[in-house]
């Protein structure tokens, strides 16, 4: 199902789209993680609420889900989500999976598009919406960027998939921005508040949506000394990495009684509509958190 066409807003005017129950497939990424807010569900907000929150504006038949739950593997997100998600019919579906098999499991990816290509296939035949993510440019980064080369190869076949089955790209790869530190969680894992506030605007501006989320520039760092940037790598080394490899060779079970955050569609209550539709001063109808972001490590 296309997207509606993009037509001029005012503030005041809620954006038009033909979707009135959006539901959220995924893991971390999609639950929100990096992006606290004690009065989402969960205690996380993300792009995936942002992004109902713009679509509920002016809608009162418009209805959310999110299935997502941290740390699930492509096959989990599959064997736990699909099935919730299609019990839900659902016209609009955002799914982001395959990351966690490539970062940490150091899948093939050719093989992990495999998996996924019949379930967008069966998602999209039900005359839903379906958004998938490609993966974002690690290649700056001292550790992540030596996987850069397959992240690129599940890119180019989730690009094939979603054009085999009209779905829609909400290219991470491509959004410059989120080379930036700030769009980053201290854990270099998860986005922050504003890594979540720019992917949300890309999601509806993927979809032809327009909307209410004001461009959100980072602060520009001093370059840092090599000597900085080596302690920088130590210290996540230390807090991040070296935990989660102890996890895993403690092989502890993937199902530790996690829940999804919205298991149910409902309308947004989200902290963006928390002072009411587009509020004063406020980023999308809610205010932009602007503290320190706390570290939520994977």
């Amino acid at each position: 199902m296309p997207g509606p066409a993009r037509t001029p807003s005012a503030a005041s005017t809620p954006a038009p789209h033909p979707w009135n129950r959006y539901v959220a497939l995924g893991d971390s990424f999609t639950e929100g993680y990096g992006d606290p807010e004690p009065r989402s569900p969960g205690g996380v907000r993300g792009w995936a609420d942002r992004v109902a929150e713009e679509l509920s504006l002016g809608h009162q038949d418009f209805a959310y889900a999110n299935l997502a739950v941290r740390g699930r593997l492509l096959q989990q997100i599959v064997d736990d989500q699909l099935g919730p998600a299609l019990e839900l019919k659902p016209d609009l579906v955002t799914l982001s999976a395959g990351g966690n098999d490539i970062v940490f499991r150091g899948s093939d990816p050719d093989k992990l598009a495999e998996k996924l290509d019949p379930v967008i296939g069966l998602l999209s035949a039900t005359g839903a919406t379906v958004v998938l993510f490609t993966g974002p440019d690690w290649g700056g980064t001292p550790v992540f960027g030596r996987i850069r080369g397959k992240v690129a190869i599940f890119n180019e076949n989730l690009r094939s998939i979603a054009a085999r089955h009209d779905g829609v790209v909400a290219d991470l790869w491509t959004l410059r921005q989120l080379a930036a530190p700030h769009m980053w969680d201290p854990d270099r894992l998860h986005f922050s508040p504003l890594g979540h506030h720019t992917i949300a605007a890309l999601v509806l501006e993927a979809l032809n949506v327009p909307h209410t989320l004001k461009p959100l520039e980072p602060k520009i760092l001093p370059t840092s000394s090599w000597r900085q940037a080596r302690s920088s790598d130590l210290v996540w080394a230390k807090d991040y990495l070296f935990p989660w490899v102890v996890r895993q060779v403690r092989q502890r079970p993937a199902n530790l009684g996690l829940k999804a955050k919205r298991p149910e569609p409902g309308p947004v209550f989200g902290p963006g509509l928390a002072h009411g539709p587009l509020a004063a001063g406020s980023e999308g109808g809610g205010p932009f958190p602007t503290g320190p972001v706390t570290a939520v490590k994977p």
